[in-house]
């Protein structure tokens, strides 16, 4: 696949699936739970492609990373900007390399750039983030936003039984 560019008319550029910028402190109860699936669809702990628009609001932006950390009960999701230009500010996190960046240029998440996404307004399917670095990203988010801390993936009944008898 070839990467997007400037120009491009993303879906999630306009309409109904549109990539919205939202004030993080209007999100209340989320649920932050680390569960990348490879089933096609953006789940928390994966990083997508989608248009973000540009911090001056003023209608354009570009495809760029962004990694999911919650979903809402309405099926859209949150998420937060990556970007690959090295920041030294208290409103970024690194989490080094991932196979989202085809270059292997580390990250930083924009922990100040929350945005609502939709399903149909994804350019690329996700690239999942390993547990330990969304762990980092979601407890920064917890710290900074008052959102809830991540909680731990459920493993169903096989994996409470190897807890249980002292084997995970």
């Amino acid at each position: 696949m070839r990467a997007p560019r400037e120009g491009d008319d993303s879906p999630g550029r306009s309409g109904r699936w549109a990539t919205t910028e939202v004030d993080p402190q209007t999100l209340r109860g989320l649920s932050i739970l680390y569960s990348p699936r490879t089933d096609g669809r953006a789940d928390p702990g994966e990083v997508v492609w989608t248009w973000v628009p540009y911090e001056e609001h003023d209608g354009r932006g570009k495809d760029r990373p962004v990694l999911v950390v919650a979903s809402l009960p309405d099926s859209s999701l949150v998420g937060v900007q990556l970007t690959s230009k090295p920041h030294d500010d208290r409103w970024t996190i690194g989490i080094g390399p991932g196979a989202w960046d085809s270059s292997g240029r580390p990250s930083w998440v924009r922990l100040d750039r929350v945005f609502l996404l939709h399903q149909a307004g994804l350019r690329r399917a996700g690239v999942a983030l390993d547990a330990a670095r969304f762990r980092a990203v979601s407890a920064e988010l917890a710290r900074r936003h008052g959102w809830p801390a991540v909680r731990p993936r459920r493993r169903g009944l096989r994996g409470l039984l190897s807890r249980l008898l002292g084997r995970a």
